[in-house]
């Protein structure tokens, strides 16, 4: 099996750097339908039209309808050719991300992504994770390339709510446990082979990164302002987590989200949220050492990370639930068998089980 590292074609973070959007976008097409939300458009559409004056693009905004779903991706890819646009850009968070890209994809034409958060690690990936229309996670859609362009501007993304960064460290704390996994097994990675060293190296940064700096970022992002803790997190949430899940490899944490998105008590919790208590649960399944579960769960815990079913929403979640969980993480197409040993449904319900115990005995409960 041959080795294999991919990332996107260009990535660009810095303050100010929406105001060059319309810049970039002349590099890539000459009419781009730009895909944000209503509240994003209400935020920063202004500053996005601006940078496209004088620019030999013209920009096509439309509103996104909440998921990724086939039914937004065909009607979004309808538009593309009533409007005859040859340039797909999406603004705001990681499902509009997924679905400009798979519009992208359907279409045949170059994609930017500019994240207004730090909440995933979906921007840079030549993935798309889509789900029903009711937000039940239903396949990943593998895509041939990486966006063309990321582009970050940190001062937008300082200002975001800070429960966003967290839950961007939240998905970037899997990247390495997953990476650490799939590298054992030997499983394939998103690229389709097996790790490289440089990925792996990567992930690894992410977690010392998050360790080092999570920290000190939130309580700055809480005030709203960019320091060197915020721009290093930044890069770990989105740079350094999106090329070591998709270069090293998904595991246990992700199918277990996968798993989770089947409660309804939990669909108010972002991605990230519910992929760090999937990383305690997998290294549950693991059988780590108790200093290296206490450092993963005291983390989550400082940062205001969710460690028990209670925070994610489920407080009365009931055996019959968790086994549900369970049986969702471990199907068949799912990263779950990713792992280094067999992993079964009530292995799954064990973990999830304990973790919650773990999460309350570290809280002091």
């Amino acid at each position: 099996m041959s080795k294999i590292l991919i990332s996107p074609s260009k990535y660009i973070q810095g303050a100010g750097e929406m105001k060059n959007l319309g810049t970039y976008a002349a590099g890539y097409g000459k009419k781009a339908l730009i895909l944000i939300s209503s509240g994003g458009y209400k935020r920063i559409g202004p500053q996005i039209e601006d940078s496209f004056k004088g620019v030999d693009c013209q920009p096509e905004f439309d509103y996104f309808n909440g998921e990724c779903s086939k039914t937004e991706i065909d009607r979004l890819s309808g538009l593309m050719k009533d409007k005859g646009c040859d340039l797909m850009i999406g603004i705001g968070g990681g499902k509009i991300f997924d679905t400009a890209k798979a519009v992208a994809y359907y279409n045949r034409t170059p994609v930017i992504i500019c994240p207004t958060i730090a909440s995933t690690d979906a921007p840079c990936s030549a993935l798309s994770v889509i789900y029903t229309d009711s937000g039940v996670f239903e396949e990943y859609l593998f895509l041939p390339a990486n966006p063309n362009l990321v582009m970050m501007d940190t001062d937008i993304v300082a200002k975001s709510p800070v429960r966003l960064t967290v839950a961007g460290m939240g998905d970037a704390l899997a990247t390495y446990f997953e990476a650490r996994a799939c590298m054992r097994s030997g499983a394939v990675s998103c690229a389709g082979g097996n790790s490289t060293a440089a990925a792996m190296a990567l992930a690894e940064l992410c977690f010392n990164t998050l360790m080092e700096e999570g920290v000190k970022a939130k309580l700055a992002v809480e005030r709203g302002v960019c320091t060197e803790s915020v721009e290093k997190i930044i890069e770990a949430n989105t740079l350094l987590s999106g090329i070591g899940f998709e270069s090293a490899g998904l595991a246990g944490a992700h199918a277990i989200h996968n798993g989770m998105t089947v409660l309804e008590e939990c669909h108010g919790m972002y991605h990230g949220e519910k992929v760090a208590f999937g990383t305690i649960a997998q290294l549950v399944l693991e059988d780590v050492p108790m200093e290296d579960l206490e450092e993963v769960i005291s983390f989550c815990i400082e940062v205001g990370l969710p460690v028990t079913w209670e925070q994610l929403g489920a407080e009365d979640i009931t055996d019959e639930q968790i086994m549900e969980v369970a049986e969702a993480a471990c199907a068949e197409n799912d990263t779950l068998h990713n792992m280094p040993f067999e992993v079964t449904p009530a292995k799954v319900f064990a973990a999830l089980k304990a973790a919650d115990a773990y999460g309350r005995y570290f809280m002091g409960e």
